[in-house]
């Protein structure tokens, strides 16, 4: 297979590179420069931001697929897809579920009501943003050839948002942790390198459509997390679980705060009870959470501790004295 990657040097777009190279795939990046690409792949610079003479590096050339993380202007995406929808098989595009009309029922699946986008438009929020995206991959390869991608929370090794590293490097400077509760809560996310092979086996195998994107219900909570976070980093933390009451009541901002938690209700319904029997019959397959958590934090160790940063996304974690603060009052 030959694969042109849109991005591909952070994060998801990274991960989707290394899972083609280890198949023996031919990958093509295209990226503005800002970071060193991986090794064994061609790469072609360029800006979408620019309007369409940023993509001249995409004028020639063919491949099987494309896989595309944008998740800015949604014109970005209709740019690309257009030059490219003679020259390439198929079109992949890593959206998100934020693309469901707010609050999402619990348990939704892939027909649940979207919110409006235009393929057309320029800064817009995320979730337009993502939605504006679907359309103008659509448009340009038709229904048959694209591929929607609808991840929810995505962790693992390269994470630039700053979620599962703020939780391992509290946890590695040790002392009473905080802990949002129930440990028994569960969690849905899907590893980065999960979604890169997933989404490459659907290429390979023709899928297109919209699939919802993450670990089935149940394969982690937030005990099982956390403790994780513990035994990788060989800390010795103590993990003090607080009820998610105690929380809202002190005024503590769920997912802003404590990254990856929410507590139980409308935003949770929203967040971790996501319908992904789709993307589990077309062969989701999910890594246990030690072995996610382990991975990112020796991926972190090789970078002295500190991960990179989107620009574009606030910081997140809660500081240190907040939590002595609640600690002290609460638990």
């Amino acid at each position: 297979m030959k694969l042109l990657i849109l991005g591909g040097t952070e994060f998801v777009g990274r991960a989707v590179v290394e899972a083609a190279l280890g198949r023996g795939w031919e990958v093509t990046v295209f990226h503005r420069g800002r970071h060193e690409p991986p090794s064994g792949v061609r790469s072609l610079l360029g800006d979408r931001t620019t309007g369409p003479e940023g993509l001249a590096a995409l004028a020639t050339g063919s491949w099987d697929a494309v896989v595309d993380t944008w998740s800015a202007a949604p014109s970005a995406v209709r740019d690309a897809a257009r030059l490219l929808a003679d020259r390439a098989g198929r079109y992949a595009y890593v959206s998100s579920r934020s693309v469901y009309s707010w609050p999402p029922a619990a348990g939704l699946g892939e027909d649940g009501p979207l919110v409006e986008g235009s393929p057309d438009a320029g800064d817009v929020p995320y979730a337009e943003a993502k939605r504006g995206g679907e359309l103008a991959a659509t448009a340009a390869f038709g229904a048959e050839r694209t591929l929607h991608v609808r991840a929810g929370l995505i962790i693992g090794p390269y994470e630039n948002v700053g979620r599962l590293p703020w939780w391992l490097g509290r946890v590695a400077r040790g002392g009473t942790v905080l802990a949002p509760g129930p440990r028994t809560l569960p969690v849905q996310y899907v590893d980065a390198r999960d979604l890169a092979e997933w989404t490459l086996d659907a290429v390979a195998a023709g899928l297109s459509g919209p699939y919802n994107l993450v670990s089935p219900p149940g394969h982690a909570t937030m005990g099982e997390l956390l403790d994780a976070c513990v035994r990788a980093t060989g800390s010795d933390a103590e993990l003090r679980w607080a009820e998610p009451e105690a929380i809202v009541e002190a005024g503590l901002e769920p997912w802003s705060e404590l990254p990856v938690w929410v507590p139980p209700g409308e935003m949770y319904d929203a967040m971790y009870t996501a319908d992904v029997s789709r993307a589990v019959s077309a062969g989701l397959r999910c890594r246990p959470v030690e072995e996610t958590v382990a991975d990112t934090w020796a991926w972190l160790e090789s970078l002295g501790g500190v991960a990179p940063r989107r620009p574009d996304r606030p910081e997140v974690g809660l500081s240190p004295e907040r939590e002595a603060e609640f600690l002290a009052k609460y638990v």
